[in-house]
């Protein structure tokens, strides 16, 4: 990275991304595990899905996802006619990792009883061979109209399919994958914390451990959690997710205080996620200026992805697609 900054030394980056998004009629999506400055100049921050839809909705020609491969990935099966650029194709997740298709596809052979319920977090090639695509706040309602001898895979999260397990009383067969940055969370620092704030809230995310959300006052998605810390009326909250959407949070709510949930080293920052990381301004600049590097996905691919990601929508559409933060309108639209 020191040698890209002294490269592009004397560049207003912001100016010169501006000016990009325009001359390439671009839409700049952020998720809200970007880096501050990358939400500050998006057009749209939001949680993976909602920023996809929201892009496909646009004129824009070029979108630039400022996310991980999965979610671009995302955003070319939903806007195929579109560029899609990902300012680090090394950007991947612990979770996609977890999760390599041929094995997927040789688990679902020998359960062939199973309808797969796959968590969005995951590759295109393991939606192709999934039924119906989930996302943390519309699991729920999907498995709501699933019948109860319906036997079910849930993948690539043990700890959200076993979440989903207890609150609905289902008993799925859960693909053994995990989030790296939830699992860091540690309990016993927890608990020093909450003892440190007493009265303080904990809104955790449904990949974190059980024994994270054994403590936790309310569990959901990103966008869950960022409602419920601007609703709560509590003025200090503990956030068990990745720390940067606290960023979102301090911005519309700059009078309360909200603490990152610890890891075993006692602070946060071992839980903020490497791969969303690999992001930077600089490199944004750059994907923008040459178009790369890009999504490309072959349209077999694509439309077997695709299908089960409408069927998600099909049956949970009042879940999914709300709360994106639009910023700047893109160019033409």
């Amino acid at each position: 990275m020191n040698a890209l900054t002294q490269s592009l030394a004397g560049l207003d980056l912001r100016a010169e991304i501006d000016r990009l998004r325009k001359e390439k009629n671009a839409v700049i999506l952020a998720h809200y595990y970007q880096v501050p400055e990358i939400q500050d100049l998006a057009d749209f921050v939001g949680d993976s899905l909602d920023l996809s839809r929201k892009a496909a909705e646009t004129s824009a020609d070029v979108i630039a996802f400022c996310g991980v491969r999965f979610m671009a990935e995302v955003a070319k099966i939903l806007s195929p006619q579109k560029t899609v650029v990902l300012p680090d194709m090394a950007a991947g997740c612990s979770l996609e990792d977890s999760c390599p298709p041929e094995q997927f596809a040789r688990f679902r052979a020998a359960h062939p009883d199973h309808i797969a319920l796959t968590y969005i977090n995951c590759s295109a090639a393991v939606k192709a061979h999934s039924d119906i695509i989930v996302t943390s706040s519309s699991a729920e309602k999907i498995l709501s109209q699933i019948p109860m001898d319906q036997k079910i895979i849930f993948a690539p999260d043990k700890n959200l399919g076993a979440y989903f397990n207890r609150i609905t009383g289902r008993d799925m067969l859960l693909w053994p994958g995990a989030c790296i940055v939830h699992e860091a969370f540690s309990e016993t620092e927890l608990l020093k914390l909450k003892a440190q704030y007493p009265g303080a809230p904990v809104a955790a995310h449904p990949e974190c451990p059980a024994y994270i959300l054994d403590h936790a006052d309310q569990v959901g998605s990103t966008r869950a959690i960022l409602d419920f810390a601007l609703s709560s009326p509590a003025q200090t909250i503990i956030v068990a997710t990745e720390p940067h959407i606290i960023h979102q949070m301090e911005k519309a709510a700059p009078h309360k205080t909200f603490i990152g949930a610890p890891g075993a080293d006692g602070n946060c920052n071992c839980n903020m996620c490497p791969y969303m990381a690999m992001n930077s301004i600089e490199k944004l600049y750059l994907a923008l200026r040459d178009l790369s590097p890009r999504i490309e996905m072959d349209e077999a691919t694509r439309l077997a992805a695709k299908r089960p990601l409408d069927r998600m929508l099909e049956m949970a559409s009042a879940t999914v697609g709300k709360g994106d933060l639009g910023q700047h309108p893109p160019s033409g639209d």
